[in-house]
């Protein structure tokens, strides 16, 4: 291939279009037409010999052939874009646009004071927290879609940083005036409580299981429902729920619920940042890094 001939632009427009599956999204986050998409997918196809892409009901499938260049490319471009931003980063100038994957955790009780922080020290940067439930987080990573992962994660491979952030310890929610508000939770109370399992938490309770067993009594679980319904429902039952600590301070704060100390010694849940071990010297990655760990310092 006579690579003075080639278009280089041809492989944002394929790198687009693999990461979107749509030629009209495609587009979209590139600034393209969809003419000017089509007319550079037809040269892109003629100059590989491959089709590259099937148009389907589910969107653009990629060939073989396309799979086999996918990642290759999208590594070259993450580099690219990496060595032309700018040396030093000036966050009162920056409009940077970070992506983070968030859990449900992270969403509720880092988020707000992340937002906070950034917004008064780097006005125009952007940030785009995504839910990681619905990401392949070490993909989206390894790609550059996304600078950074909070959650309880570990670092899966070499390539990878971590830094932990923050601990936790869980409690029980209950609304104010429940009929438990006076009671002392012993093994047996706690047990015969109503208890409301949150299923989007993404947090292993089983220790509550486990330890009531060891005693001979069964948690008594009656409803599972997702955090963005979970304060609602306590309000208006006798249900309670394990929640972690910070949590279920956010919940008290806006809603009329109490938190009463467990029965058990609760275990710790951590959170941690996660991000690409290329970023690790890359001047906006290290100042928004610097950013979450002064917030979490600051809970």
């Amino acid at each position: 291939m006579n690579w003075g001939a080639f278009d280089l632009n041809l492989l944002v427009v394929f790198d687009a279009v693999m990461q979107e599956r749509s030629v009209t999204r495609a587009g979209s986050r590139i600034g393209l037409s969809q003419p000017a998409m089509s007319h550079a997918l037809n040269r892109l196809r003629h100059m590989l010999k491959d089709e590259l892409f099937v148009r389907t009901p589910e969107g653009m499938v990629p060939t073989p052939r396309a799979e086999t260049l996918a990642q290759p490319l999208r590594n070259a471009l993450s580099e690219m874009q990496l060595a032309l931003e700018p040396s030093a980063f000036d966050p009162e100038t920056s409009d940077r646009r970070f992506a983070l994957a968030v859990n449900n955790y992270a969403a509720v009780v880092l988020a707000p004071p992340l937002v906070a922080a950034v917004s008064a020290a780097a006005p125009a940067v952007q940030l785009d927290l995504r839910p990681s439930g619905t990401l392949d987080i070490i993909v989206h990573l390894d790609r550059g879609d996304l600078d950074l992962a909070l959650g309880s994660i570990q670092a899966p491979g070499e390539r990878f940083t971590t830094a932990a952030l923050i601990e936790d310890s869980f409690v029980t929610v209950m609304r104010r005036g429940h009929p438990a508000s006076q009671r002392k939770l012993s093994a047996a109370v706690f047990a015969a409580l109503s208890h409301l399992d949150i299923s989007s938490s993404g947090e292993d309770t089983s220790f509550v299981e486990q330890w009531l067993a060891e005693r001979g009594f069964t948690r008594r679980i009656v409803l599972r429902a997702p955090y963005l319904s979970a304060a609602s429902i306590l309000v208006q039952s006798d249900m309670v729920a394990t929640l972690s600590r910070r949590i279920a301070q956010e919940f008290v704060r806006n809603h009329p619920l109490q938190i009463r100390e467990p029965p058990y010694v609760s275990p710790r849940v951590g959170t941690a940042m996660l991000w690409h071990r290329r970023f690790d010297s890359h001047p906006a990655h290290r100042w928004l890094r610097g950013v979450i760990l002064s917030v979490t310092k600051s809970l």
